[in-house]
This record gives structure tokens, sequence and C-alpha cells, in this order.
């Protein structure tokens, strides 16, 4: 098989059927995953600068319990939420080897395990101290709603779980915001600017809910994790890099709220 000419580059005729079927895969794919928690997160928004008060005076809580008072049962759904929100992972995989590559021809593989680490602990360095800053300013000029990253009993698998999650997260936004709806935009003939801001837009969309300045900052992240994954050709820094920053904002959170001052609470 022919060598590709760059990460996004496919093999799809630019007209006829077999280009509607993939502008309709796209956007399936989106609306079961992605797509859909933007929607999700503008109505929660709406709903917030509805409400009276101030953004900053309303909490976003990520990584609730789901089952209070009753552990296990309460694991049991974390497990299950963390688990099916990869399945649009599995179904891009699953249209990516059908064109004879998979996920490896977006670089989330194993063949630059080294590389995909000290990249991705590096922008996770330069983004996770600048990132703080702007959401503490942000909330106080009450752009922002107080982000609360978890608020799990505290049991055996709290920090388990919170690791996983934010594997989750990383893996599922990587794959399918940066390194395949790049890939299919750039088959159905979008310019890289318009593919750019198409990725970053949907990536500040579903942080709506955490108010203008969630929006602003991610999609700011976006634009920078557009330009590096283009770079390089590979979503797996990207995937790390977020990791990192999930596991410091859920774990950070969980050992630090309530002892320092500099951390806002609900």
């Amino acid at each position: 098989m022919q060598a590709e000419a760059s990460p996004v580059a496919g093999s799809f005729p630019p007209e006829g059927p077999a280009r509607r079927i993939l502008r309709d895969e796209t956007l399936l794919v989106l609306a079961l995953s992605l797509g859909a928690s933007g929607v999700s997160a503008l109505i929660s928004f709406i709903g917030s600068v509805t409400k009276p008060g101030g953004l900053k005076d309303q909490a976003a809580t990520l990584n609730a319990s789901a089952a209070p008072g009753r552990p296990w049962l309460d694991l049991a759904w974390q497990l299950f939420g963390i688990t099916t929100s990869l399945v649009p992972v599995l179904l891009v995989a699953h249209f990516l080897m059908r064109e004879g590559s998979g996920l490896r021809a977006l670089g989330f593989d194993r063949t630059r395990p080294w590389f995909d680490l000290g990249r991705g602990a590096a922008i996770a360095a330069v983004i996770g101290s600048s990132g703080i800053a702007f959401y503490l300013a942000a909330r106080g000029l009450g752009f922002n709603l107080t982000v609360v990253p978890e608020a799990l009993p505290e049991v055996w698998w709290k920090y388990p779980v919170l690791i996983l999650s934010a594997l989750q997260n990383a893996i599922l936004e990587e794959v399918i915001v940066v390194g395949y709806l790049l890939r299919r935009l750039h088959q159905l003939g979008w310019t890289p600017g318009t593919a750019l801001v198409a990725s970053s837009v949907l990536r500040g969309s579903y942080h709506l809910y955490q108010g203008i300045g969630g929006f602003i900052g991610n999609m700011v992240m976006g634009v920078v994790f557009v330009y590096l994954y283009r770079r390089w050709g590979r979503v797996g820094p990207l995937v790390v890099a977020h990791s990192l920053l999930d596991i410091g904002a859920f774990v950070g959170y969980a050992l630090l709220a309530g002892k320092v001052d500099w951390l806002p609470t609900a």
C-alpha cells in the first residue's frame, strides 16, 4: 500500500456518493460523541447565564458520585461511564480499518512510545501552568463557573477512577477532535485553516458548561494541538499531554481542595 502524503490525507473521491457517505459518517461520529457534548454544554451554559447570581458563584462538577452511599454500585457506574464513552473511538478505529490503516494512521499506536511520552510531558508542563492562571483570572472576572474537578467519596477506588477518567477524556478528545476530524475534513476538501477553526471551536464548545473562560481557553488549546499534530503527524503526544493535564486537575484537586487558599471550591 502506498504511503500517505500527510497524516490527514486520504483516498476518497472528491465528489459523488462516497463523499456524501464520508460526510454523513463524520456527522454521526460527532453526534454520538463530542458534537452532542457541545450541544449539551451550550444548553448548560444558557442555564447558568440565565440563573440569578454570577457565574463564579455557580459550580460545574466533574467526576461526581453516581450512587452516593453505595460505593460498589458507584464504582460500577463509574466504570460503565468510562468504558461506554470510548465506544466512539472504537467506531473510528473500525472506519479507519476499512481504509486499511486503523488508528496508526492518526499516530495513536505504540511505535514511538518515548517520543509520545517526552513530547506529551513537555506540552503538559507548558499548558498546565498557564491554564491554571487563565482559569483563575477568568473566574475572578466573572467569566467562568467554579470548576470542581471531582466530588467522589473517600473510597479505595477514588484515585484509580480519576486516573481512568482522565485517560478516557484524553483518548476520546484527541483521537476524534484532532486526528479523525482533521483527516475527514481534509478528505472532504476543507482547507487547513478552516479545518483548524472547526476542530478548535468544537473543542471549546463542549467545555462551554464551564463558562466563557472554559470555551476560550480550550479553543486556544485546540489551535496549539492542531498545529502540533500537523507538525508531528501523531496524536500520541497529545493524548499523553491531555492525560497528564486531567490527572493533575482531578487528583490535584482531590489532594488540595480546602487546604490551599488559591484553589476555589464550591
